[in-house]
């Protein structure tokens, strides 16, 4: 799935819950919180202006019935859940998360607010929802097929490159996601027969 596509997605899981709220509450102003461990998602963010794009085919204009409240930990998750404080403060009426921290965190506590979850990984392998049929809670979002291709790129480097022998991967250990991805590219390599290197 390309990146426009998997925002628009996302972009009509937003729009589907904000119409929900939009039947029980006319000529409201909604609030979308955008969280995130990384820098923030300003309004150059070609994810926000792909969801913003979307969300105006909806209905829902920023600036006139919409408002986004950004909130980033910079590379600091211990901030994240000071920030789903202050966004469930804010009340918000949805908070889109990128990636599995600012997801754990959300997940733990936002309390009703649903959480479309972005970049997060696998959500059953990483713990954020019980199953895809069934997930509980208040999370939605679109599953990732990360590990997958992880190991894809692998097999097609190695294809590219016959003579490789080692490779090395860098990656944020605190993000479960991430390490997911590491440790399905690390058994590839093994397959592969390459050296793995942190």
């Amino acid at each position: 799935m390309r990146r426009h596509e998997f925002i628009r997605v996302i972009a009509g899981t937003v729009a589907a819950l904000l119409l929900t709220a939009r039947a029980q509450q006319p000529a409201k102003i909604y609030r979308i919180g955008l969280l995130t461990n990384g820098i923030v998602i300003g309004a150059t963010d070609e994810r926000r202006k792909t969801l913003v794009s979307e969300l105006a085919g909806q209905g829902f204009i920023e600036g006139q019935n919409l408002v986004f409240e950004e909130r980033s930990a910079n590379a600091q998750p211990r901030r994240l859940d000071g920030l789903v404080a202050e966004l469930k403060a804010g009340n918000v009426d949805v908070l889109v998360t990128f990636g599995y921290p600012p997801a754990l965190a959300a997940k733990n506590l936002a309390g009703a607010i649903p959480v479309v979850v972005t970049g997060a990984g696998d959500p059953v392998a990483t713990g954020l929802v019980d199953g895809l049929a069934r997930p509980g809670g208040n999370l939605t979002g679109v599953k990732e097929l990360s590990t997958d291709l992880s190991t894809k790129r692998l097999e097609i480097l190695k294809d590219a490159l016959p003579g490789l022998q080692q490779i090395a991967m860098l990656w944020n250990a605190d993000d479960l996601g991430m390490t997911l991805r590491y440790q399905a590219a690390e058994n590839a390599a093994r397959v592969l027969g390459v050296r793995y290197k942190l």
